[in-house]
């Protein structure tokens, strides 16, 4: 810029109050606002057309430094480029590199947050926290999500593949996750090195080819009734959700959100929403005799709209008392989830109810989607005596035979040879 094309001083634009664009030369303006606000301006021509490009406020951008910005955009025009597209290519470049700068532990705490709401099964959140703080944070939560890669990945994983193969996988599918709801914020880029299918499948053998599939411990169903007569010896309400638990075949999660609004203690009839089960689909259990019992000892009880009140108000039992009651019971081999196997296998040995009847107790899809479409009813008076049945075999206690009583017959016959 020479000196003719320098027609502002500091003094004149400091006195200058009229609303209008005022020239320094070589494209740079002074805007006056009618609201006083004072501003430069650089006005160029790019491909036929006029533009304008803020260079930024006069009490934030001295005379000097407006001069100095004008002639980067002047350089930007003579080596072909727009100064104003330059600029927006560099800020969107810089708020790439500001996204990248977040963690793999901050996008798992957002992931989580947005997405609980969602979950049904209060354990789902910290199941999700708990398996990504064990096997994924110590290997990636303070690197950028963005670096993130397959190398990294296979760190978490490869430790926990052979030995906890179902952890390993649902670590996998939530790293998986939240890596795709990284890049859909677009704190990274590029394919998802979590992703199964086509990528990771070709570098960790498969579950079937490694670990079998670990089972919940049971109880044999031939100790059952031994096992509930313990059981009613335990005080509290966990130890009489853990029986009734048992009798309908439920799983933890529908025993500890049931409210009495789902049960109907005439028809004898507790009604599971969709919400609360597995399949999302509503579930009507059958209750014995001794079922409806508990209900009512816990009706007497009440203390809210849960069937089995938890310590806090307005809470219901939290799902590790039952396991605590297994606990005191010094049965730390049994797990809850286990007691569905156990009538699983009572079903199949001793009783002559038909598969889709024992399957249908247990809330599990039965066959396939012809055959869904095709059943309309969910066998519930068969259910009802099926479910009775379970409940008079648990309250029966085989009678034990010590090894040195001798039978009668036998005993008698022996003393003959001994006398002969």
């Amino acid at each position: 810029m020479t000196r003719r094309d320098k027609k502002l001083t500091s003094l004149a634009i400091n006195k200058q109050n009229r609303p209008g664009m005022y020239g320094d030369g070589a494209g740079l303006w002074l805007q006056v606002m009618a609201s006083g606000v004072k501003s430069w301006i650089f006005r160029y021509m790019k491909d036929g057309k006029a533009r304008e490009m803020g260079l930024g406020p006069i009490r934030d951008v001295s005379l000097p430094e407006a001069r100095d910005r004008a002639g980067a955009c002047r350089k930007l025009l003579l080596d072909g480029k727009d100064p104003i597209d330059e600029r927006k290519a560099l800020r969107q470049t810089e708020a790439y590199e500001r996204a990248k700068a977040i963690t793999f532990a901050e996008c798992t705490a957002a992931y989580i947050e947005a997405h609980k709401s969602a979950w049904t099964n209060a354990k789902h959140e910290s199941q999700w926290r708990n398996s990504l703080r064990d096997y994924a944070l110590p290997h990636l939560g303070t690197l950028s999500v963005s670096a993130v890669d397959t190398g990294l990945v296979l760190k978490c994983l490869e430790p926990i593949w052979l030995i906890k193969a179902e952890t390993a996988t649902r670590v996998r599918e939530r790293i998986e996750r939240i890596l795709d709801w990284a890049k859909a914020r677009g704190y990274r880029q590029g394919d998802n090195p979590a992703v199964w299918k086509g990528h990771l499948d070709k570098l960790l053998p498969r579950r079937s080819k490694n670990v079998a599939v670990r089972h919940h411990p049971a109880l044999p169903y031939a100790e059952i009734g031994e096992f509930i007569k313990a059981l009613r010896a335990q005080p509290g309400i966990a130890a009489s959700a853990l029986e009734f638990t048992i009798l309908t075949a439920a799983r933890t999660g529908e025993t500890i959100f049931a409210r009495w609004v789902d049960v109907d203690l005439e028809k004898s009839l507790w009604i599971v929403p969709k919400e609360k089960m597995k399949t999302k689909r509503e579930h009507r259990v059958p209750l014995s005799k001794a079922a409806v019992a508990i209900l009512q000892r816990m009706a007497s009880l009440r203390l809210n709209d849960y069937v089995f009140p938890g310590a806090r108000q307005d809470k219901p039992l939290s799902n590790m008392a039952m396991l605590k009651v297994l606990e005191r019971m010094g049965r730390e081999d049994l797990t809850v989830h286990g007691f569905r196997s156990t009538f699983r296998d009572w079903t199949a040995e001793l009783t002559a109810y038909p598969r889709e009847v024992a399957e249908m107790a247990l809330a599990h899809t039965i066959g396939n989607d012809v055959e869904e479409a095709y059943r309309r009813g969910d066998l519930l008076m068969k259910r009802y005596k099926l479910m009775a049945d379970w409940a008079t075999y648990c309250d029966s206690v085989p009678i034990k035979t010590a090894k040195n009583i001798v039978p009668i017959r036998k005993g008698r016959s022996a003393s003959a040879a001994t006398k002969s």
